[in-house]
């Protein structure tokens, strides 16, 4: 099979972000010893991003990971930063949003890229696990969205990455497919509050992406490993990312409160 250079992570910019400041939060790759790990979605996007022309604080709660994305952003050419935070923490969320709007003098854009999945069916989870899979995946992008929605330029643009796991039952992860859902509605209440100020919100609903964690996901999810994909393999981080800078984009400036799943027709075609 043939892949695009969008696909593969090199095609050129065309400028689509220019002058934009925007904040990816999980913008690291989780660390593999695969030699040849594939990027991750955060990465991906932030580093997309700036080559489409816009500054990126680049957030994540390892700091060495945060800091190799902001040194592959500042290679496009534009300013970037990296800002250490755990998302579970309120606090902290302030804190990102504030350090990066501060560092670049405002914030046209806001990704909300974090999620993880844990757990084995209703008896396999425990309310403690219920509980940190929600601040993870849910809560903290309400903490983000609070925090940046005073600072965001009208216009401005949030988009919220969920997962194909919000659409259907199948990882046996109660907590992360329940958590993912709930980005549905907090999605449209942002585009709600935002309107009046043209700014947007939308969600990226990716499926199996071939990334550190998916490649994780495929060795110890059984269901994972038997997809059959229609188009003949699985999402590139950069598919994710090209539909996120879209969203960003003034591309997608009549676009708000929607969902687009990335997920090559799976669950739909076949």
């Amino acid at each position: 099979m043939t892949l695009t250079a969008e696909t593969q992570g090199t095609a050129p910019g065309r400028g689509r972000l220019v002058s934009r400041r925007i904040v990816v939060v999980g913008a690291g790759t989780r660390a593999s010893d695969d030699p040849d790990a594939p990027v991750g979605n955060g990465r991906a996007i932030a580093v997309l991003c700036a080559r489409e022309g816009a500054d990126v604080a680049c957030v994540d709660v390892d700091r060495q990971a945060a800091e190799r994305t902001s040194q592959l952003c500042e290679q496009e050419g534009i300013r970037a930063a990296a800002v250490v935070a755990d998302v579970r923490d309120a606090a902290q969320c302030e804190r990102l949003v504030a350090e990066a709007a501060e560092g670049f003098n405002g914030l046209d854009g806001v990704v909300a890229n974090v999620g993880f999945g844990a757990g084995q069916g209703l008896d396999g989870t425990t309310p403690e696990l219920w509980d940190d899979l929600f601040a993870l995946n849910v809560r903290s992008h309400f903490l983000i969205a609070k925090a940046a929605m005073p600072v965001i330029a009208d216009g401005g643009s949030f988009v919220f990455i969920g997962s194909a796991a919000s659409l259907r039952a199948g990882t046996r992860f109660p907590a992360y497919d329940a958590s993912k859902a709930a980005l549905f509605g907090l999605c449209r209440h942002v585009a709600l509050e935002g309107a009046p100020r043209g700014i947007r919100a939308n969600h990226v609903i990716p499926g199996p992406v071939d990334t550190p964690l998916g490649r994780y996901g495929s060795a110890n999810v059984q269901s994972r490993s038997q997809i059959q994909f229609p188009l003949g393999r699985q999402a590139s981080a950069w598919d994710i990312a090209y539909a996120t800078v879209f969203m960003l984009s003034g591309e997608a400036s009549y676009i708000t409160g929607e969902s687009l799943v990335v997920a090559g027709g799976l669950g739909q075609i076949r």
